[in-house]
């Protein structure tokens, strides 16, 4: 049971904290936030479009929704605010018999969304006063559920996204979860590294079976609160990134609503946990300092060490103001169980994110990857990134799929023709946008012929913000 004096000097101590984060928050720079103008600019109302118009053709084995996440702020926002924070909003896109049936967004009805709109919050459990789902859309045992790291419980959608309601995994889930889960496709198990924002000194692996219910839910103890996105399964291990960016109390209490910074202090660590394993069994392997957002995948090799691809960062919010302040590169990591060390090769120099790949392949051996390019100067409004990559591991070699002037790409999701033989038999499918007219594209891409314009686009005559990840769900 909880300790209530525990407790109460808690919510006193929280109190202050909040007192005095909010008297230097008005102090902070009024300028504009680069995350909620230009390409960023929030949409401003729901939409529902239907039949939309279609060139090319689109494939008719495509049978299903794409759907993605992103920050999307119900209200203007204050000083301090970060592009991680902001009121969650999904699009969905429907696809059937080659006709693009119907395009919709919707915020996600947290209590602070639904205040803003004026209208009743999403019902279900809570869990805590945080409510922000805004980060990605899953599948998990046949239904759809939004997703946000270290808070709020999923918020499962309808079919259509008009029905929502927070489910914690059908009451299975008691702590936070993460925004960037994944699915073994041999077990249909989803596997997530959870960290909660106000628990500094353990992580949790959390299993959830193909059926929708937590099976597994082990703490790992760690040191500062650290900041982990994503995860990687392969065969024998779940990975675990424990690496330099952690909870900053200074930054809290100086205005600033993104509570992590680098910290020079914390060691970088990668950890190898058994999939059945607890905590006292993880191997961690020692890594230079760098930052992780996103994981390409990862596969045991045949000479007992692990490999792991990921878009590594020198650093990441070292500034004060907790800036993007340095570009990522595509890595092959090499983790020896028996030295516990990691041995760190470039696979592309250039600066890229949103690695994705065939997600049948995922924890084992594969060729290809799929990136997309973020400019040279790291300027937010993502001007000049108007490319796709195409990496082929095997071959060391990398296509690029230019979009064109002005239009920029957001993370492009594989989907494998029904009865492919080849990994990359299939199509890439994602949202660019038009920054000269403020319009966005649904392209459909062969991915066997990368280069070669889509083969589908479908027009929506308004600008999607970039936000963050998204998923095709096919129909059953």
């Amino acid at each position: 049971m909880p300790n209530p004096i525990r407790s109460a000097a808690r919510a006193v101590l929280e109190s202050g904290v909040e007192l005095m984060a909010a008297c230097n928050r008005a102090r902070l720079p009024k300028t504009p936030n680069p995350f909620v103008i230009g390409i960023h600019e929030p949409m401003r109302e729901e939409l529902t479009q239907q039949s939309l118009a279609v060139i090319g053709a689109i494939p008719t084995q495509l049978d299903g929704r794409y759907l993605k996440m992103g920050a999307n702020p119900a209200r203007p926002v204050s000083a301090g605010h970060n592009w991680f924070l902001g009121d969650g909003m999904v699009h969905g896109l429907a696809i059937k018999d080659g006709k693009a049936l119907w395009y919709r967004n919707r915020w996600i009805g947290s209590r602070t969304a639904a205040a803003a709109l004026g209208r009743p919050a999403a019902p279900g459990p809570r869990r805590g006063r945080n409510d922000t789902v805004n980060t990605n859309v899953v599948d998990i045992g046949g239904r759809a559920f939004a997703i946000v790291e270290a808070g709020s419980f999923p918020v499962e959608l309808s079919e259509t996204l008009e029905a929502q309601r927070y489910n914690p995994f059908d009451g299975t889930l008691t702590g936070s979860f993460t925004g960037h889960p994944h699915r073994d496709p041999i077990t249909g198990e989803t596997h997530a590294i959870a960290y909660d924002g106000r628990v500094w000194d353990a992580v949790r692996h959390v299993v959830v079976s193909a059926t929708g219910r937590v099976v597994r839910d082990v703490p790992i103890p760690v040191e500062h609160g650290p900041c982990i996105h994503d995860c990687a399964l392969t065969a024998g291990f779940v990975i675990v990134l424990d690496l330099p960016v952690t909870f900053s109390m200074r930054a809290v209490l100086a205005g600033h609503r993104f509570p992590f910074r680098w910290n020079q202090s914390h060691r970088a660590r990668v950890g190898l946990l058994p999939r059945e394993g607890r905590a006292a069994d993880v191997v961690w392997c020692e890594v230079e300092p760098c930052f992780v957002f996103h994981v390409a995948n990862a596969f045991d090799d045949r000479d007992g060490c692990v490999v792991l691809d990921v878009i590594a960062y020198p650093t990441m919010f070292a500034s004060a103001n907790g800036e993007l302040d340095t570009l990522g590169r595509f890595e092959r990591w090499k983790l020896d169980p028996s030295t516990r060390s990691v041995e760190r090769r470039v696979i592309d120099q250039a600066a890229q994110e949103f690695p994705r790949i065939d997600e049948q392949r995922f924890g084992q051996s594969y060729r290809y990857a799929y990136t997309v390019s973020v400019p040279a100067d790291g300027n937010p409004q993502l001007a000049g990134a108007t490319k796709l990559y195409k990496h082929d591991l095997e071959r060391g070699e990398r296509r690029v799929h230019e979009f064109g002037d002005y239009h920029v790409p957001g993370e492009f999701v594989f989907v494998r023709a029904d009865g492919g033989t080849h990994e990359d038999e299939g199509w890439l499918m994602g949202l660019v946008i038009d920054t000269a007219n403020e319009t966005t594209d649904f392209a459909i891409l062969d991915a066997r012929a990368f280069e070669a314009p889509p083969v589908a686009t479908i027009r929506l005559g308004h600008r999607i913000p970039p936000g963050f990840h998204g998923n095709w769900f096919p129909s059953r």
